[in-house]
């Protein structure tokens, strides 16, 4: 991407709209902003424009006028990119943006690349790459808590943690390159008991960065809820009433659903992904069974199971023979948030003995059919989500960033067997210098072309 280019490209979703948006950017902004848009008051002219105001005037191209428009003015640094910077407000119709598009071609003015007005803006110091990253986890945030999420990184606070971390590896890794600038000496400038109380304690912290990208995942792309249990107990109705509308097949026939159902829901602002599966049978069908063992690998991947049981129709043992099946066929059961729903309470002509033993954990009646309880679900479904917590509040969403603390918690367990095993100056260097690069290359301290074209090239054209 060259940033001497001027760039442009539609800010505005494709389609049909009020209104459209197209964004300029680069050192020759203005100077080709003369060749498409005119001034409705004659006196303006493009030089005396101060940034941050609003003019009205028209675009056109070699045929005539193209359309009204507001021309925003945005003059460097005060821009989103830094760079001078100007956006052309005009009617929505996808005529007429690509008739300014092609006119703004004409006027020699490139097409932006995915991310290039994100990237131009990294690149001027804008802000950091986890903060550019961020922009897009704002863009896609579909919740209260995916919005906090990205905003809390966009406006710096993960970043912070890690250049405050980098930063005392920093000082350190100095000192310990002092010592080889007098190898010969013997000298020891690094106080090795120090270093090591550093390193603990940064592993400790990265440690809790890391463990944080399972809340930050699910948060992102929402909690994975897998609806199990027996044919016909209820839980493609259930999740109708979930979602509010039916999307899944609804039948009193034994193994309708034969393949996952999934789709998305919001809770009080946290998003959950939920996951109707096949009924838990053996049958002689082999479509049906597919569906089984692609509900055993759903409910593999789920951070909340909930065990539907038509409770006029089963007996308690059979019910915790279920239970049991699922804890053997699924190696993670035991760590999964697991609710017991007994369903069908309108059918139900007493309590089946036993059952007691199921209310010591999460459990609840309901009678999908009449709708009852299913409020208490969702708000036990909502606690389930608030506690996950992090003890500090700053996670880890993003999967480069993950893999980053990964590799620099991996060169801080080599810096500490060093210093226990007493290496040489130049491996322990190395060792630290590797746990700085990765710590910089989250911020972009530390970074190469091919880091900044994947992380750039996952966002939308006009930002």
């Amino acid at each position: 991407m060259m940033q001497q280019d001027t760039i442009f490209a539609q800010a505005t979703p494709q389609g049909y709209g009020a209104l459209g948006i197209i964004r300029l950017s680069g050192p020759k902004t203005f100077n080709f902003l003369h060749k498409i848009f005119r001034f409705s008051d004659s006196k303006k002219n493009f030089e005396t424009l101060h940034t941050h105001t609003i003019h009205f005037g028209h675009v056109f191209d070699e045929s005539g006028i193209i359309d009204e428009a507001l021309l925003s003015v945005f003059r460097t640094p005060k821009s989103y990119t830094k760079e001078d910077s100007a956006e052309l407000t005009v009617h929505g119709s996808p005529y007429i943006l690509k008739r300014i598009a092609l006119a703004m071609v004409d006027a020699e003015i490139r097409q932006a690349a995915p991310g290039e007005f994100t990237m131009r803006a990294f690149m001027n110091g804008r802000f950091d790459l986890s903060q550019a990253e961020a922009v897009a986890d704002l863009i896609s945030s579909h919740s209260d808590a995916s919005h906090d999420l990205a905003f809390r990184q966009f406006r710096g606070e993960f970043s912070s943690r890690i250049k405050e971390l980098r930063k005392e590896l920093i000082d350190f890794t100095a000192l310990i390159e002092l010592e080889l600038d007098f190898a010969d000496e013997d000298v020891e400038f690094a106080d090795r008991s120090r270093l090591l109380l550093l390193v603990n304690n940064l592993q400790s912290e990265t440690k809790l960065l890391i463990d944080s990208f399972a809340l930050g995942n699910v948060i992102k792309q929402g909690i994975p809820v897998t609806i199990t249990g027996r044919p016909n107990v209820g839980k493609s109705t259930l999740l109708n009433l979930l979602l509010k509308d039916d999307k899944a097949l609804v039948s009193e026939i034994p193994g309708t659903t034969r393949d996952s159902l999934e789709d998305i829901i919001s809770i009080d602002g946290i998003t959950f992904r939920f996951i109707d599966t096949a009924g838990l049978r053996i049958s002689d069908d082999v479509v049906e069974n597919m569906g089984i063992e692609r509900a055993l690998q759903m409910t593999e991947k789920a951070e909340i199971v909930l065990y539907v049981a038509d409770l006029s129709d089963i007996s308690v043992e059979e019910i915790q023979n279920d239970l049991d099946d699922l804890k053997q066929r699924i190696p993670s059961f035991e760590n999964k948030k697991l609710i017991v729903i007994f369903n069908k309470i309108d059918l139900l002509q007493e309590i089946p003995h036993g059952i007691q033993k199921f209310l010591e954990s999460d459990t609840i009646f309901i009678s999908a059919k009449r709708r009852e309880n299913i409020a208490m679900l969702e708000e036990m479904l909502k606690e389930t989500a608030m506690n996950r917590k992090t003890e500090d509040g700053v996670v880890v969403s993003n999967t480069r960033h993950y893999e980053a603390l990964l590799r620099t918690n991996q060169a801080l367990s080599r810096v500490e067997n060093g210093i226990t095993e007493g290496i040489s100056q130049d491996l322990l260097s190395s060792d630290l210098r590797d746990a700085m690069h990765h710590l910089g290359s989250i911020t972009g301290e530390i970074t190469n072309d091919d880091i900044l074209n994947s992380v750039f090239s996952n966002f939308c054209i006009g930002k």
